[in-house]
């Protein structure tokens, strides 16, 4: 079932009727309930995957809270990570790694056997959440001792289900045990998120999906600029696809009481690449992977190198967790992480010049061009990096570049004899709109200004959002991108 389709407009409603009808201290079993038929709707099999995951850190969970000795603690906590972790690493790349064995010969034509079987839809979320509830409990920042419908509730919650924000037990688990209540203020910041979810989505991110797709197909024989414009708008493409997905997850969780914790914050008006990933995009992942992994392997305690070691070894790891679905596993999503892990190095290695020539000239590295030109900078860095994530291969991935590449000083001309379609127009348009509007937000949040604003404004905004919906949006139920990770 998607946010997007008709199915899920009629199941929402109905859901919030039985919450609202529910003593406060059951509502979290509709939760579940709906959570449960929201997952399976589509594919009940799945149903399995997703019980099997909830009962195995359940009972790890429980295990280790009783357990005293260190050994026995080690080893119940090594078996729930394997279970859920391994099962992820295996659906994900065995039949591929047997495929790339197979074609080296490098068992001399022995062939490994297939498995056969992929990851069903939002594993590698529920998978990572999951994992983290054990992890905090071994920790001992979470106890053991929970309500087994609470831990199927925090693994199974439709809203994050299929593509986060990933949520850690320590923020979620104590809102149940409080009761659950929706009150006027969040319901209203709830819907405005579902809105606003839903034009990056369907208006957005649904109508620069062909064009990408058709450029990203027939990468030998598209155009140079044709290619130039594509990657642009598959950088918009999965940012409004993923945080339109986000959005809508947070809204419809304010509805029933629940706070989820922030995914996205305008990433493409960052001024660093550290600032996109630590502070803006993904930001659930991102902190993921430092406090459960770049964190545990030393941080930055050990020094420069091994901090550096740390730092690429998170950036690869986040590779192989994208490869797997969506655009097909390949070694295309390595060079991703890893040329994103250079660009940490990068920065790392120039933090001290910059320090220096901001206490030199304060006045210039304080001025609004120099952050314009930051922030240009960077989007394009991270753009680099998109033609990898997205392309179908190394080779098309390289030829995209060297085809633009080889153009690169003839754009200019090209830009004013090639024949833009309307659609390309329309795409324009649309980013130029919501960067606009994340510029405004990045100074006050939009939400916060329309409540402020009279009557007459704010409901004209609303309808006007509403006939957008309506006029431009692609209801064609497409699938958000993150959710076949």
């Amino acid at each position: 079932m998607l946010f997007t389709s008709l199915d899920f407009f009629l199941f929402l409603p109905l859901v919030l009727a039985v919450f609202a009808l529910t003593p406060v201290a059951q509502r979290w079993a509709v939760l579940l309930l709906a959570s449960y038929v929201f997952y399976g709707f589509a594919q009940p099999f799945n149903l399995i995957y997703l019980g099997a995951v909830t009962l195995v850190i359940f009972a790890c969970g429980w295990a280790l809270d009783r357990a005293r000795q260190r050994p026995l603690r080690v080893a119940i906590f090594v078996i729930g990570l394997v279970a859920v972790l391994g099962s992820l690493t295996a659906f994900k790349f065995y039949d591929f790694l047997a495929g790339e064995i197979a074609q080296a010969n490098l068992l001399g034509g022995i062939k490994l056997p297939r498995l056969g079987v992929t990851a069903p839809a939002g594993y590698s979320f529920y998978a990572f959440s999951a994992a983290s509830y054990l992890i905090d409990i071994y920790a001992g920042r979470l106890s053991g001792r929970q309500n087994l419908g609470h831990v199927a509730l925090f693994t199974a919650y439709f809203p994050k289900i299929f593509a986060g924000p990933i949520e850690r037990a320590t923020n979620y688990l104590p809102q149940l045990l409080s009761g659950l209540r929706a009150d006027p203020v969040r319901f209203t910041l709830g819907l405005q998120l579902i809105g606003w979810g839903l034009f990056k989505k369907v208006v957005i991110a649904d109508s620069l999906a062909p064009l990408v797709d058709h450029s990203f197909k027939i990468v030998a024989f598209a155009p140079p600029i044709e290619l130039l414009i594509s990657t642009y708008f598959f950088a918009f493409q999965i940012y409004c696809d993923f945080s339109g997905y986000t959005d809508i997850a947070l809204g419809i969780s304010l509805l029933f009481g629940l706070e989820l914790m922030e995914n996205f914050r305008r990433p493409y008006l960052s001024r660093s690449t550290a600032e996109f990933w630590a502070e803006r995009w993904h930001i659930s992942l991102g902190r993921w992977f430092r406090d459960y992994l770049y964190i545990p392997l030393g941080g930055g305690r050990a020094g420069a190198l091994r901090r550096a070691i740390n730092i690429m070894v998170v950036f690869l790891v986040s590779g192989l967790w994208h490869a797997g679905l969506g655009y097909g596993v390949g070694w295309t999503f390595l060079v991703w992480g890893a040329l994103n892990g250079a660009y940490q190095w990068a920065g790392l290695a120039t933090r001290g010049l910059w320090r220096r020539i901001g206490e030199a000239l304060p006045r210039v590295t304080a001025s609004a061009w120099l952050r314009v030109l930051r922030i240009v900078i960077t989007f394009h860095l991270i753009l680099l990096s998109w033609v990898f994530f997205r392309a179908a291969s190394m080779h098309d991935a390289l030829l995209v570049l060297q085809k633009i590449g080889a153009r690169l000083t003839d754009l200019p001309h090209l830009l004013t004899i090639y024949p833009f379609s309307a659609e390309q127009l329309t795409g324009f348009g649309l980013i130029a709109f919501l960067v606009a509007y994340e510029i405004v937000d990045e100074r006050r949040p939009v939400f916060q200004r329309l409540a402020d604003a009279p009557v007459a404004l704010r409901w004209g905004a609303y309808y006007l959002g509403i006939f957008a919906l309506l006029l431009l949006g692609r209801w064609q139920a497409k699938e958000f991108i993150y959710m076949q990770f």
